[in-house]
């Protein structure tokens, strides 16, 4: 799939890739190597605020933390396109690792990480799927209840 493909793909979804997100500390939100992309993890965030933040099992359900790990697979992909300058280098999604902030006694870390499985397979296809880990936190950066982390396939330039 190409760069227009893609974002036709997210708007057929009614969503919008939203602005490229900048690190909120000492790292950068993409590096590239290779034929790799490491994209930087995600806490889901709209206009600055961070989205159902708090703990799976006590303050967020398990479809607003399905919601935010949509969102931050949004952000990741939006992430990943600015460091490309489009998606047309984009050979497929091999790695996510969805981080979720949860009470001791929660196990619904697989349906939370759907959202962002979800989210990468319906715009890219079959280039979306991907290897997947789901794992439960004590806490996350600024308090969020879910952080997304993608690894992607690069053409070479």
């Amino acid at each position: 799939m190409n760069d227009a493909d893609i974002l036709q793909r997210i708007a057929d979804l009614g969503l919008e890739l939203p602005p490229a997100p900048q690190p909120v500390a000492a790292y950068v939100a993409v590096r590239l190597a290779g034929a790799t992309a490491y994209v930087a993890g995600q806490v889901p965030i709209v206009n600055g605020v961070v989205v159902n933040p708090g703990l799976l099992g006590r303050d967020v359900s398990v479809d607003e933390g399905r919601a935010g790990a949509e969102r931050a697979a949004l952000q990741a992909l939006s992430a990943l396109r600015a460091a490309l300058g489009s998606f047309d280098r984009l050979l497929g999604i091999l790695q996510v690792t969805v981080y979720v902030a949860s009470t001791p006694d929660f196990t619904e870390h697989p349906q939370v990480a759907n959202g962002a499985s979800e989210l990468l397979v319906n715009v890219l296809g079959e280039t979306g799927r991907h290897a997947r880990a789901a794992i439960g936190m004590a806490s996350l950066p600024l308090g969020g209840s879910v952080e997304v982390v993608v690894t992607a396939e690069i053409a070479p330039t």
